[in-house]
């Protein structure tokens, strides 16, 4: 049984339509299916969804152990639920940590995920990119004498690109496509352990949903500058058009910790872009944050009165803040 060295789908000729096909006349020598030719190849994207309970179950029936990644700008309820749905033996991994300002207190964001979300497990700071702290990994799988661990996260939280770094030579697809990882891959990452990457979790409403382009410019290429703003009354922040944040107290202080190759602009009452959508006041309080599922978070600074125009109120999130009051 061949598989697809880059999702892990098994290999077909039959239908064009699933996971694993590949064309009659490369059957013999085919590495990667259609799919993962062309992301590799061309950067086709085509997004393919995966039940997120499907892959719960499996995980919970047949995993030892698990290794989570959350990377830094998509620290929410909806991923911590997911997260806290894995019964097994687990690790949190905070990835892209390379992105993370250097004034953010690791520690700090340790306490307050156990804080504000109630995460109780050990919890690993990691980059890829950069090579940091992948041999905690390894480590961990020895402290709790176990050979093998399931990889989980949503999409783009950074898995296949771990283990492209934890294992040499590995033909694993890196895609920004949801969801690149279609089945369940076995990595060896040492002589006596291994990794099993699996496909990725997805929002229940993304913010992108078939905006490709969007999707690329959400995922920071370098390290992360966050913006300040200072919004008078009636001020505006627009954010590529798909979300506008209005003030409407005399003065309201925001920083953006989002990728920044997203559009951002402040506009004032005359431009009416954004006001098409639906409409919600807020109160917020000193040291919150405002997330926005899947894009990132904007941490108030003052008491203030907002309006946040977006086509989904459900992609909101507020919280208190991990940065000092």
């Amino acid at each position: 049984m061949n598989r697809c060295y880059g999702c892990g789908a098994i290999l077909q000729t039959q239908d064009k339509e699933k996971i694993g096909y590949i064309p009659k006349d490369k059957k013999n020598d085919a590495k990667l299916c259609l799919r993962c030719f062309r992301i590799l190849h061309y950067n086709d994207l085509k997004m393919v969804e995966l039940p997120t309970e499907d892959i719960l179950n499996t995980v919970n029936k047949k995993g030892e152990y698990a290794f989570f990644l959350m990377d830094f700008l998509n620290i929410n309820e909806e991923v911590v639920s997911i997260y806290k749905k894995i019964s097994i033996p687990k690790t949190l991994i905070i990835s892209k940590i390379d992105y993370i300002p250097k004034y953010v207190n690791k520690n700090k964001i340790k306490d307050w995920l156990k804080k504000e979300y109630g995460v109780e497990e050990e919890i690993l700071f990691a980059s890829a990119v950069k090579n940091i702290n992948l041999g905690a990994i390894r480590n961990t799988l020895d402290s709790n004498k176990k050979r093998c661990a399931y990889l989980l996260g949503f999409t783009n939280s950074g898995k296949s690109t771990l283990l492209n770094h934890l294992q040499e030579n590995s033909t694993i697809t890196t895609s920004l496509v949801p969801n690149t990882t279609l089945d369940y891959i076995k990595i060896p990452i040492s002589e006596k352990q291994y990794l099993i990457d699996s496909p990725g979790f997805q929002y229940q409403n993304p913010i992108y949903k078939e905006n490709m382009v969007l999707l690329k410019k959400m995922n920071p290429k370098t390290f992360l500058k966050p913006i300040t703003y200072q919004l008078k009354k009636d001020g505006s922040i627009l954010i590529e058009n798909i979300l506008r944040i209005e003030n409407e107290s005399e003065k309201c202080n925001m920083t953006l910790y989002m990728s920044n190759l997203l559009s951002i602009k402040r506009v004032y009452k005359k431009n009416k872009t954004g006001k098409e959508f639906s409409s919600k006041k807020i109160k917020m309080k000193k040291n919150q944050d405002l997330v926005i599922k899947g894009l990132g978070f904007i941490n108030i600074k003052n008491d203030c009165s907002i309006n946040l125009y977006m086509e989904n109120q459900n992609r909101v999130e507020i919280r208190n803040s991990f940065f000092e009051r």
